[in-house]
């Protein structure tokens, strides 16, 4: 029996989804969804920042923890 294959297109729009249904999906799909707000450049000049400290042997333990709480919106 062959099989067949259709394409449909549906037009949704996400506030047609309540938050625990879109938690659920991004769940389902093993996605974070923790880093809502963060900016990816800024991240990126941080850890670049937490490098070149460490990388020269000086303190970075501040701004490590910036960088945590920055991402992760967590306090070490």
């Amino acid at each position: 029996m062959p099989s067949i294959c259709k394409t449909v297109d549906v037009d949704i729009d996400l506030d047609d989804f309540d938050d625990d249904e879109l938690i659920e999906e991004l769940d389902r799909r093993g996605l974070d969804y923790n880093t809502r707000g963060v900016d990816a450049d800024e991240a990126r000049v941080m850890l670049e920042t937490v490098y070149r400290l460490r990388r020269t042997g000086q303190k970075h333990d501040v701004e490590l923890d910036q960088l945590i709480y920055y991402v992760l919106g967590k306090i070490v």
